[in-house]
């Protein structure tokens, strides 16, 4: 094994090519540690609560100036690029570190420009990211040591004390998510590919859930793995690469993302043994990445954008094992499980997960998104109506029991659910309606056994899984409580209270 100090402060070149390099501390995002600025321009436009954290203008402005004087004299490493590949729309940012393998995964996330681009380029969002320095909780006004603070007026994002990498891009997907609604652009945490035909899809899931594995298939092209935008002039990437995850990664399941481990990628918290990567070993986290440019993935669209989408797939990974693996969503339907975002969050992907927790992570994003829920689901029913979209919900969980008991669902029955849903084959099946869920579920999918199509088909225990589907559709109707103002038919269309 290589020596992880060493690994940690330099990197190093493994077999594959690509630069290892060991996050120390973090391995996973901090979310009780990330807070935006309060001042007039968000004081009522955010929804503050216990994912979006309040912090102090002038708090802000002083850690800001005892940042500045710590990397007074220092090496420090620049990236001027983009986020999002539709030029009319896209934001100039610049990246700050202190550490150039850092720099280099922000020219792997973000939108290179061309050379004439570069000599033009004003900023218009900096990212100071200075991993070397920590804040003092009693004076800075942070929760611990580390920090990550949004400033939407002075356009300026502060990351202290943590090398996770993974800060940096969901930061600055924050901020878009910020800004694009005043411009009436749905911003969206997807994945995103097009077909032969030009025929967009998108997916939208939580880490874990199969959004980038799913998405990043050989029959069609890959527009981006994580973060888009829907204008009038159809889909956006906001990013110039993917951040996929490797743990248990293989050629066989995964060859895009296998094959694009090469030079010029950066591997983050995955194992060495003689110089290997081992994707089995999660002896550091589970939550082992892998960065690497657009471009790495054969057929990959370049500038990264779509049409109007067509076909929507909502990913959850059910860790009760009680959802069916694909079901088809009215758009009211659409808009209440989208607003829910019902999944597990999966071991790694945040500090302290150890086993899939179920989660309602409201628009498939929650930690991202700064506005009401309500803004966003309104912008999706807008684009449903306007391009007559079809939204299927694919559970990507676990089958035949919840986790512990039951397995996961196979990557390639969920490859094949989401290939009838593309192909049309989910349009001319039948359906039969789950009265709990209030879901229409398809009798048959090529490539499925059909047995599997009704969870409790596979559950041993019968009573055990009427049980635990009760709990969460009960678990449904409670969280949907938190939304005001939602009309009676959104309501209707969500899961039924347990009699």
């Amino acid at each position: 094994m290589v020596n992880l100090a060493v690994e940690r402060k330099e990197g190093v070149v493994n077999s594959t090519g690509s630069l290892s390099v060991n996050t120390g501390k973090y391995t996973g995002r901090s979310p009780d540690d990330r807070f935006i600025v309060y001042d007039d321009k968000t004081h009522d436009t955010i929804d503050w609560g216990k994912i979006n954290h309040q912090f102090p203008s002038g708090k802000f402005e002083k850690l800001l100036e005892k940042m500045k004087n710590f990397v007074d004299n220092k090496e420090l490493f620049v990236f001027d690029g983009f986020v999002g590949a539709d030029p009319g729309t896209r934001l100039p940012i610049r990246v700050i570190n202190d550490h150039v393998w850092q720099n280099m995964f922000s020219s792997n996330l973000f939108i290179r420009p061309t050379s004439d681009e570069l000599q033009n380029h004003e900023p218009e969002f900096t990212i100071l990211c200075i991993n070397d320095f920590k804040a003092d909780p009693e004076i800075d006004g942070t929760r611990t040591d580390i920090f990550i603070l949004i400033d939407l007026t002075r356009k300026i994002v502060l990351i202290g004390g943590t090398e996770y990498a993974g800060e940096m891009k969901k930061s600055m997907f924050g901020v878009m998510n910020f800004l694009l609604p005043d411009k009436g652009i749905f911003p969206m945490h997807c994945s995103a590919n097009i077909g032969e035909k030009g025929d967009t899809a998108l997916f939208f899931g939580l880490s874990g859930t199969g959004k980038t594995t799913l998405s990043a298939d050989p029959n069609r092209k890959l527009i981006g793995d994580d973060e888009h935008g829907w204008s009038d002039n159809g889909t956006f990437n906001f990013e110039g690469g993917c951040y996929a995850k490797c743990i248990n990664l293989s050629q066989e399941a995964e060859p895009e993302i296998w094959n694009a481990i090469k030079p010029g990628a950066l591997l983050e918290n995955v194992v060495l043994n003689d110089n290997v990567p081992d994707y089995d070993d999660n002896t550091l986290t589970e939550n082992t990445r892998v960065g690497y440019p657009l471009d790495f993935i054969p057929g990959a669209v370049i500038p990264s954008v779509g049409g109007n989408p067509k076909v929507i797939i909502f990913l959850t990974a059910d860790a009760l094992g009680v959802l069916p693996p694909v079901s088809r969503l009215t758009k009211e339907a659409a808009m209440y499980h989208f607003m829910s975002g019902y999944t597990s969050k999966l071991a790694g992907t945040e500090r302290g997960i150890k086993e899939p927790k179920s989660v309602f992570s409201q628009c498939f994003g929650a930690p991202f998104m700064p506005r009401p829920a309500s803004v966003y689901a309104k912008l999706l029913g807008e684009k449903i109506n306007e391009h007559n979209t079809v939204v299927y919900l694919i559970n990507t969980g676990w089958s035949g029991g919840p986790y512990g008991v039951g397995q996961r669902v196979k990557i390639k029955y969920s490859r094949a659910m989401v290939t009838a849903a593309l192909s049309g084959g989910l349009n001319i099946v039948k359906y039969t309606h789950n009265d709990l869920f209030n879901l229409d579920v398809p009798t048959e999918v090529e490539g499925v056994p059909s047995e599997i199509l009704d969870p409790r088909n596979t559950w041993i225990d019968k009573d055990a899984y009427d049980l635990s589907a009760k709990k969460l559709a009960q678990m449904f109707v409670e969280n949907f409580k938190k939304f005001d103002g939602v009309s009676q038919e959104i309501i209707d269309a969500g899961p039924k209270p347990p009699q």
